[in-house]
């Protein structure tokens, strides 16, 4: 690692910003380059920090991820931007028809954000790896996981199918890869007890100060936000158990043997339990999942005046199979009006989807027309209902149009 890492920006692989050796590495004032590469460098260069403790590789680091997860990274977890070299773009250049978007970069971003969690256990770097992994990387992959995206744009006018095959085959294989390392990413232990990361319908051993832990988990995430966690071990065992409380939810609650823990479970944090913990003790996590409309900063300019729908992990996209009577490009969301999130089991697999109202943008004002007039233009158009699916789920039914940053509208006035 050090050789690849302390060799850049001296030419030898022809001093290009797309192989990031346009100049050395502790230099690097902001991701650059080939996506995939740039975020595989940074895993490396996370190992040696690990290894050998040094602190200017971790100053570099932070400012890389502060580069990308606060300028350069889409909302689903994906990333890069531009088709040109597969590479990330400039700050706030995140265009959504035209996202590159590889799989293999969120699948990237989902391991580097996996070392930087062990390298400094700040839950930050959880939130990332899980809305990577469940946004980004999984609509990669068909339901049937037989077919597979190379590039995952946020938006499309039904031309996007998932493909059998790729001459270039890293990115069907990247997210089996992936998929396949879920488990080892649910937990971790350190000096002072045990991690949990990532919530899932599961069963562990894990080695807890040398004494082997069963964590039991049982919960519907991330369609809904409780869950449960029993313990089972041979005697007793004094250790602190950190659970993941989640940036996005606001009001969790932490409960031990029925009783809830007076303490705040902040958003975007390790919730510390410490105690002599018991075969059969029970750890309940509450994490209330609000249906939440997301804005970008003003200086993503395809995304003004629009919002994306989330809900827990899980980002939303409208398709138009589920809104047959309007085209989903032409709606704008009524963002005074209620969403309601509802589990249908028979959908997509069962998945949570969101419902709301809308207006539909009236495109015959325009005629053949490009430009109008503000005060020509229409101030109100037709009320209709609205369905959005999780994203990581578009294009497993008839092709349509797809979009995920959605016009915004207030009492039905056009923002």
């Amino acid at each position: 690692s050090r050789f690849f890492i302390d060799g850049r920006g001296r030419g030898l692989v022809g001093g290009s910003e797309c192989l990031i050796d346009h100049k050395p590495f502790r230099e690097l004032d902001g991701i650059t380059g080939h996506a995939v590469r740039a975020l595989y460098l940074n895993c490396g260069a996370t190992d040696l920090y690990m290894e050998t403790g040094d602190k200017s590789l971790l100053e570099t680091l932070e400012r890389l991820w502060r580069s990308m997860a606060r300028r350069r990274m889409y909302v689903t977890g994906g990333v890069g931007s531009r088709h040109v070299c597969e590479s990330f773009g400039d700050d706030y250049e995140l265009p959504n028809v035209r996202a590159y978007a590889e799989t293999c970069a969120a699948v990237a971003n989902v391991m580097w954000n996996w070392r930087m969690l062990l390298a400094l256990g700040e839950a930050r770097f959880a939130d990332v790896m899980e809305l990577a992994m469940y946004n980004g990387a999984l609509s990669g992959i068909s339901l049937d996981g037989r077919h597979y995206f190379y590039c995952n744009p946020l938006a499309d006018r039904g031309r996007g199918r998932r493909q059998p095959w790729f001459s270039c085959a890293c990115c069907p294989t990247n997210i089996v890869r992936m998929l396949a390392s879920v488990p080892g990413y649910m937990y971790s232990t350190s000096g002072e007890g045990l991690w949990v990361h990532l919530y899932a319908e599961s069963e562990a051993a894990i080695d807890v100060a040398g004494r082997e832990v069963r964590v039991v988990q049982r919960t519907r995430y991330p369609w809904d936000g409780d869950v449960e966690l029993t313990l089972e071990l041979e005697g007793s065992l004094e250790f602190s158990l950190f659970a993941r409380i989640p940036g996005w939810c606001d009001g969790a609650e932490v409960l031990v043997n029925g009783r809830e823990v007076e303490a705040e479970a902040a958003p975007g944090s390790y919730f510390e339990l410490r105690r002599v913990w018991r075969s059969g003790d029970r750890v309940e996590v509450r994490l209330p999942m609000a249906v939440r409309l997301v804005v970008s900063h003003p200086h993503v300019l395809c995304n003004a005046c629009r919002a994306a729908i989330t809900r827990g992990p899980i980002v939303y996209c409208l398709e138009q199979v589920d809104n047959p009577e309007f085209d989903v490009w032409d709606v704008a969301l009524l963002s005074d009006e209620p969403l309601e999130a509802e589990y249908v089991p028979g959908l997509l697999g069962g998945v949570v989807v969101v419902r709301g109202w809308g207006v539909v943008v009236d495109r015959e004002a325009w005629g053949d027309g490009l430009y109008l007039p503000l005060d020509r233009a229409p101030k109100a158009a037709r009320r209709v209902r609205v369905t959005a699916i999780p994203y990581y789920a578009w294009a497993n039914r008839v092709p349509g149009p797809m979009i995920t940053w959605v016009m915004l509208a207030r009492s039905a006035l056009l923002c």
